[in-house]
């Protein structure tokens, strides 16, 4: 995925986080999101380092080797943020005190359950971090991820076979392609990227998608 693509995506999860919001973000792409949510709208980002508040993306001069996110990325404090201890980090998140949490993912379930720390491969290092704590312990669960993997791989599927990080954990899924909800009835787009057909969707997709009316009247450039 290209940088815009990736930030395209981020700024779009951004948009659905609202005032007030305590929101972790996971390693990878949801790091991004940071940096497209407006200053002037009270968020609290919480890293599972032990930091809490606001940062960005610092520019080469501003870079502190202290200052990091859970992804090891350098990051630029505001005004007002607090650093903590990780056992204290974990609490919060063990303890049900996050309003959203957004994760990378290698598959995500038709009804929601996430795989994120390990596709099986006998040659890759598993790492699931702190993954399951934010999957059970958050109240809601976006996925932001490309749609599909090499090769078109599905990572939209209707039953995950990599092992699970969280069961009928997610609530909405962000990616390249689209916005879809996870609803009782299955996966439901709300939202589709210009230039992309239901059909392609669908194709695209391991699972059966059904398109609500305003997504197919009147595509958002998300």
């Amino acid at each position: 995925m290209t940088p815009d693509a990736r930030n395209r995506i981020a700024r779009r999860v951004a948009q659905d986080i609202p005032e007030g919001a305590y929101v972790n973000l996971g390693i990878g792409l949801p790091t991004l999101v940071a940096n497209h949510i407006p200053t002037d709208r009270e968020v609290i980002l919480h890293s599972e380092n032990g930091l809490l508040g606001r940062w960005l993306r610092p520019s080469l001069q501003e870079v502190d080797p202290d200052l990091i996110n859970a992804g090891k990325e350098p990051i630029k404090l505001l005004s007002g943020a607090a650093l903590f201890h990780h056992a204290d980090s974990f609490a919060m998140m063990r303890g049900g005190h996050l309003d959203i949490c957004v994760l990378g993912a290698f598959q995500v379930s038709s009804h929601g359950d996430l795989a994120n720390w390990h596709t099986g491969d006998p040659n890759a290092i598993p790492a699931v971090g702190g993954a399951m704590d934010l999957a059970i312990g958050a109240k809601r669960v976006f996925v932001i991820m490309e749609h599909a993997g090499k090769g078109g791989v599905h990572k939209i599927v209707h039953e995950c076979s990599y092992p699970l990080t969280g069961v009928r954990c997610v609530s909405r899924i962000y990616t390249d392609l689209a916005v879809l909800d996870v609803r009782e009835h299955g996966l439901t787009v709300i939202e589709i990227a210009p230039g992309v057909s239901p059909a392609q969707l669908q194709v695209a997709t391991g699972a059966q998608l059904h398109f609500e009316t305003e997504a197919l009247a009147d595509p958002s450039h998300h």
